[in-house]
């Protein structure tokens, strides 16, 4: 098993011989790939249905409820509909498997259908227990299956070129991180704040920075439900002396999805409400000392950098699609969905104990 204290590199990633450049690699999906079903049509799973469709490799829409099953078939005409997740996994035309149900099922249907001899797409987060996802990864590997985790911001244009910058050192060494992810609404009974939305954010952190927290705390608190922290606000130590913090609400009066990269060269700000041309923007500030004395902020106009408007899912599925077909090994991987998940998890240790620090130790 890989070092799980290194997330993996975002650049290629190797399994044997084989070896991926994500950014190719999604270039490459098509109509002649191996036949897909997606178990889940709700919200997010509606959208798997939508671009599986479009790829033409999508042969069954699979949901336990009927209304979802009537969307699918009014929306996308000649998608065959199941209610059966046992009778599409038998299924020897399905070579793979999106699974897109709520959190708390995520783990059982995905060992399902490696059990049942499928390539796995889960969506995030893959399970809710570090636990259960050591053994899906465990489960992928003797069977010689694709487990792959859908943290579909790891595929935006922005959050690849942001990668490019600190890697190519445009930033300088990076200082702090921190993210904004808030929203009014889309409460969930199950999964808290921190479970729906922090996932996003832990996994860019993890890739930009190459490395596990060393050390994290997590506040928060649970207004609508007793049991469901509705905001939290965690942060992060990692190695190197580095800085991260996200927070994150469904009790806020206004969209804010901002993910903030400073280093000692340059900022970065994702900010993914804006238009195509203002999404990823720098920031060259500089801090002088003049007389050694105390520091003076030299602002400085934002640079705009150009991106190709794609929409993530799709690249996404089309990796999945292409490490369906070549047996390479995704980008965002069970290894790395573990990572995220594990952060999840002490995250969550840290929140029952009102925000006592926690080492991670793994």
């Amino acid at each position: 098993m890989a070092d799980s204290r290194r997330a993996t590199p975002p650049d290629r990633t190797a399994v044997g011989e084989s070896i991926v450049t994500p950014a190719l690699a999604m270039r490459k999906g098509g109509s002649d790939g191996p036949a897909v079903a997606v178990v889940g049509c709700g919200a997010w799973g509606i959208n798997h249905v939508r671009v599986w469709r479009d790829l033409g490799v999508l042969r069954v829409a699979c949901d336990l409820d009927p209304a979802r099953r009537e969307t699918v078939r009014t929306r996308y005409p000649g998608v065959e509909t199941s209610d059966d997740v046992d009778s599409v996994l038998d299924r020897p035309d399905i070579a793979a498997v999106v699974v897109a149900t709520p959190a708390s099922t995520h783990a059982a249907l995905a060992s399902k259908a490696l059990d049942a001899g499928k390539d796995v797409l889960v969506e995030k987060p893959m399970a809710l227990q570090a636990a259960e996802g050591e053994r899906l990864v465990e489960h992928a590997r003797r069977g010689e299956r694709v487990l792959m985790v859908g943290h579909v911001l790891e595929y935006h244009p922005a959050v690849r070129k942001l990668w490019d910058l600190v890697r190519g050192g445009a930033l300088g060494r990076v200082r702090y991180i921190y993210s904004h992810r808030l929203n009014l609404g889309h409460f969930r009974a199950e999964e808290s704040a921190l479970w729906n939305f922090a996932p996003h954010d832990i996994a860019i952190m993890l890739r930009i920075l190459d490395a596990m927290p060393e050390e994290l705390a997590c506040y928060g608190g649970a207004y609508l439900n007793h049991d469901v922290a509705d905001v939290t606000l965690t942060s992060l130590r990692f190695p190197g002396g580095v800085h991260a913090h996200i927070f994150v609400s469904w009790l806020h009066p206004f969209k804010e999805q901002r993910f903030v990269v400073v280093g000692d060269h340059q900022m970065a700000v994702f900010e993914d409400t804006r238009p195509w041309p203002e999404k990823l923007l720098l920031y060259p500030h500089r801090v002088d000392w003049p007389g050694g004395r105390l520091p003076v902020a030299r602002r400085a106009e934002s640079v705009s950098v150009e991106l190709t408007p794609v929409e993530p899912l799709r690249e996404e599925c089309e990796h999945f699609l292409h490490c369906v077909r070549t047996r390479d090994r995704p980008l965002t991987d069970g290894q790395s969905g573990l990572n995220v998940l594990r952060v999840l998890e002490r995250s969550q240790d840290s929140l029952h104990l009102g925000g006592a620090p926690r080492e991670l130790v793994v």
